[in-house]
């Protein structure tokens, strides 16, 4: 299993007291279902290990330090963000239809539909919240920053669902929604700590650039996942995204190469219904011949140095870019 960098664990337990401690706000059913997705208990409500990277906090965390600021600066964008990904995810489970998130059933499957959409929008509304509590100039622009980063992910999100009932999707259109799905939120992450320490907007300019880059590497790489990652350490089942017909990233690629390998791949998505394991693992097939793969993974390294460049002007301390190149590196070499 990929090493999660220190940068990453190092703020885990200050963030998960302050999460709790806001959830604490939420009415008792919604908070038993916002408890159990974010790991801190069981289906019972009794409590258990939470999961997750906690990517974003930990990006939220490390935008102070860029600012010369503490952590504790950071500490409502870093709750805020976690909590709208959260959101994402609880809805988005319900929309696709997936019945595991983490290695267990996920929410809805366990508290029904409703409550689990409840949940998600408790949350959502609980993150503007948290920030706008700070009464000061910073936080007034992190809330805006944040809520405007959602509302690319809704429309991401929509692009996505879109994407299900046409067969015609282009490359350029894959990547708009990743961007707006995945990148938002992230740069958002990036430089929401610097936003509520009120930085230098040449730092925070920087930092948004570096996380929209590593946002669709991070996407490419989840889409990489959905294909070929290992069930032990995504927590999904196998072939997973071609069992959904997901219109992801290397699958769009392949889609649109102009191959034979094309051909045929456009012809087995196009069958109704599930199919069986032979005919996914042909679908796998035909998208790494047809070169989805490859270029998945080359373009999540070109983001990757793509959003190095963006932090070389941005004045921040060498020892705190290097805790972003770092993290930077774990995106693109996890394995879950």
């Amino acid at each position: 299993m990929t090493a999660v960098p220190a940068s990453i664990t190092d703020g885990r337990a200050l963030v998960d007291r302050a999460m709790r401690a806001s959830a604490e706000r939420l009415d008792p059913m919604t908070r038993r279902v916002v408890a159990y997705h974010l790991g801190w208990t069981d289906e019972q409500g009794r409590p258990a290990a939470a999961g997750g990277k906690a990517l974003r906090p930990a990006l939220a965390l490390l935008s102070a330090r860029a600012a010369g600021l503490p952590d504790e600066t950071a500490l409502p964008g870093a709750v805020a963000v976690e909590f709208v990904h959260a959101f994402s995810l609880l809805h988005d489970d319900i929309m696709d239809g997936d019945r595991i998130r983490r290695h267990r059933p996920a929410a809805w499957t366990v508290f029904g539909p409703p409550a689990a959409i409840l949940g998600g929008d408790a949350l959502l509304a609980l993150s503007e919240e948290l920030l706008l509590d700070e009464h000061t100039r910073g936080a007034h622009w992190a809330a805006r920053a944040l809520a405007a980063a959602t509302q690319r992910l809704i429309s991401g999100q929509a692009l996505d669902l879109g994407f299900e009932q046409r067969d015609d999707v282009t490359l350029d259109e894959c990547l708009t929604m990743a961007a707006d799905k995945t990148g938002a939120l992230l740069a958002c992450a990036c430089s929401i700590g610097a936003m509520l320490g009120e930085g230098p907007t040449r730092l925070v300019t920087a930092l948004t650039g570096f996380g929209a880059e590593m946002g669709l590497a991070f996407q490419l790489v989840d889409d990489l996942l959905g294909i070929w990652g290992s069930p032990d350490t995504t927590g999904k089942p196998v072939l997973a995204d071609l069992r959904a017909r997901k219109k992801s990233l290397p699958v769009v690629f392949a889609l649109n190469a102009g191959t034979a390998e094309s051909e045929r791949l456009t012809q087995l998505y196009a069958l109704p219904g599930p199919q069986p394991e032979d005919v996914l693992r042909e679908m796998a097939r035909l998208v790494e011949a047809a070169g989805g793969r490859e270029w998945a993974a080359a373009e999540a390294d070109r983001r990757i140095a793509s959003a190095d460049k963006r932090l070389a002007d941005s004045g921040m301390a060498d020892h705190v870019r290097a805790e972003f190149r770092d993290i930077a590196r774990f995106v693109t070499s996890r394995d879950h």
